[in-house]
């Protein structure tokens, strides 16, 4: 399926293009106006941002894959990352990993048939100070304990 951003969104890049160099300097912003705006990164998206930022597929693929951030498929309502790296291992994370996937019933990368919870393990969201820590879409969840992991899926419910 062909995507095309919507007049709102033409005007924003417009504005975000002005605050940078040169035109791949904007490829973050525009990957993230992208995902707001279709729900994850496809196929389809990454060619129309390449073709706005005058850049190779490739480059843009090279973005889309490198961070978390950017989703290559749809994800739940609520989007939880809980982070594995060294930190947050040593201090329980792979615990939190394994509550987090019972609780929700999923697996990496799944979506619950509801579509309103989503699962990713990751490799580190900069919070080493705050093991473990996990993110539901923007917000992050730090020093966590189990109780405060089941706390923080029942408020989603």
């Amino acid at each position: 399926m062909e995507f095309t951003f919507t007049q709102q969104n033409l005007e924003k890049i417009d504005q975000i293009l002005k605050k940078y160099p040169t035109k791949k300097a904007a490829l973050m912003p525009l990957l993230w106006l992208a995902q707001e705006q279709n729900g994850f990164i496809s196929g389809e998206v990454m060619k129309s941002v390449a073709s706005i930022l005058e850049v190779s597929l490739e480059e843009v693929l090279g973005v889309v894959t490198f961070y978390t951030m950017y989703h290559q498929h749809e994800m739940g309502k609520y989007h939880f990352q809980v982070c594995t790296n060294v930190s947050c291992l040593l201090r329980g994370g792979y615990d939190i990993w394994n509550h987090v996937r019972s609780k929700l019933k999923i697996e990496n990368g799944q979506v619950t048939s509801d579509k309103k919870f989503s699962l990713e393990e990751v490799e580190c969201m900069g919070s080493c100070g705050s093991a473990p820590m996990m993110a539901v879409n923007e917000d992050y969840y730090e020093n966590l304990s189990l109780d405060q992991v089941d706390q923080i899926i029942e408020s989603f419910k």
